[in-house]
């Protein structure tokens, strides 16, 4: 009869260990209770763990080696699927842009893991990945005071990198934290330190500097492994209750460099020019001052020339040097003037008059241009007749002077 049909009493078949009564109300072949396997269970492993099992005194012994030997190898198969499960919970990856710092039991580990595949023993040594090409960027707003007690407002942003990852991984509690609050007085001692006007103005690239500079040191000193890269003044302005006296004064002040730009623009155009002109003054002078010289030295050198001729012969040369002096004062007037000899009344022919033009039939005015050999030949023909006309027959000489233009 099977162990679960109606009518047996458990005499011992039951295969969970139990009788008749260890069912509750189920006369039906239902399923053991629950609690009762448990407790079972509970016996079986205290048996092997601690020696024989309390609760069970009639037990054959061939019964009991039986289920020692499966308690023991269960017991093998546990161990072994919980060091394949340890011994997978120890592999990881390190991405290119990590690295990682390697704590063995709390004490760091000199080498750096490096990116790849990596296996460390699991709850023996803890590993701490770090990025260190990623820019983080920090940002910072806050009042502050300059050197010349004014109050300023700036807006800073940081850009640092992890240099150093064991020294971010363990050397400091909270890293940025610490670059917070370096930052936060590299701001104050360089602004605290530094005019207002050249904080708003001119003076931002050098105030980025000197902060950057100065917050790096704190860094190295706290050794927190954070590189700053960059340091940005992102917005300077004075408080809102003056900033359109300010903007104001900005203002005024890119006029005056606006006026000044112009200025240097004027004079690099006037003072080329000026003195462009100046050495053409020099150089005309200094042409002037040869010609006058060499004029000068040819009048001597022709007085002395004539000189001499005038001891060798005063009276030729007085009455040359008339001629000529005649000559050049008649040569400059267009008049003609003809002497008659015998009489103290000269001929005025007007040839200036005749040369300035005359006006043909069609009412167009043409030039008579008149040369000397003409000029000398009117002036013969002029003397031919006067002479003709004299009662004394004396014979009129004639004097002409070419004539240069008219008037």
């Amino acid at each position: 009869m099977a162990w679960n049909e109606p009518g047996n009493k458990g005499n011992g078949n039951d295969p969970w260990g139990g009788n008749g009564g260890g069912r509750r109300g189920n006369d039906q072949g239902g399923p053991p209770d629950l609690d009762e396997v448990i407790r079972k269970l509970s016996k079986t492993l205290n048996g092997l763990l601690g020696g024989k099992s309390g609760g069970s005194s009639g037990g054959s012994g061939s019964g009991g080696s039986v289920s020692s030997g499966a308690s023991i190898g269960l017991l093998g198969g546990l161990v072994v699927l919980a060091a394949v499960v340890w011994a997978a919970l120890g592999f990881y990856t390190i991405d290119e842009a990590e690295r990682g710092v390697v704590l063995r039991f709390g004490e760091i580990q000199e080498e750096v893991v490096l990116p790849g595949l990596r296996w460390n023993p699991p709850l023996i040594d803890q590993v701490e990945k770090v990025n260190i090409s990623r820019v983080n960027t920090r940002s910072y707003s806050s009042d502050m005071l300059t050197t010349d007690e004014n109050i300023v407002t700036v807006a800073i942003s940081v850009q640092f990198v992890v240099a150093d990852p064991m020294a971010y991984a363990v050397m400091v509690r909270d890293p940025q934290l610490g670059l917070d609050q370096a930052v936060e007085s590299a701001v104050r001692h360089v602004v605290g330190s530094t005019t207002m006007d050249r904080v708003l103005t001119q003076g931002r690239a050098d105030v980025a500097a000197e902060v950057r500079n100065r917050a790096q040191s704190y860094m190295e000193v706290y050794r927190t492994g954070i590189m700053i890269t960059q340091v940005n003044v992102e917005n300077a302005q004075p408080p809102i209750a003056v900033q359109a006296a300010f903007d104001d004064v900005i203002r005024a002040r890119e006029d005056e460099q606006r006026a000044q730009n112009q200025a240097l623009a004027y004079a690099n155009r006037v003072i080329p020019e000026a003195r462009g002109e100046a050495q053409r003054i020099i150089e005309q002078a200094n042409a002037y001052r040869d010609q006058v010289i060499a004029r000068a030295e040819g009048e001597a050198s022709r007085f002395e020339q004539l000189l001499t001729e005038y001891q060798r012969a005063p009276a030729v040369t007085r009455e040359r040097l008339y001629i000529d002096a005649i000559q050049e004062v008649l040569s400059n007037t267009s008049k003609v003037l003809v002497d008659v000899e015998g009489g103290n009344n000269m001929m005025f022919l007007p040839l200036d008059r005749m040369m300035q033009g005359v006006t043909d039939a069609t009412g167009a005015t043409s030039r008579l241009q008149l040369n000397s050999q003409q000029i000398r030949d009117l002036a013969d023909q002029v003397n031919r007749e006067l002479s003709s006309q004299s009662t004394t027959g004396d014979r009129a000489r004639v004097q002409t002077v070419p004539a240069r233009g008219p008037r």
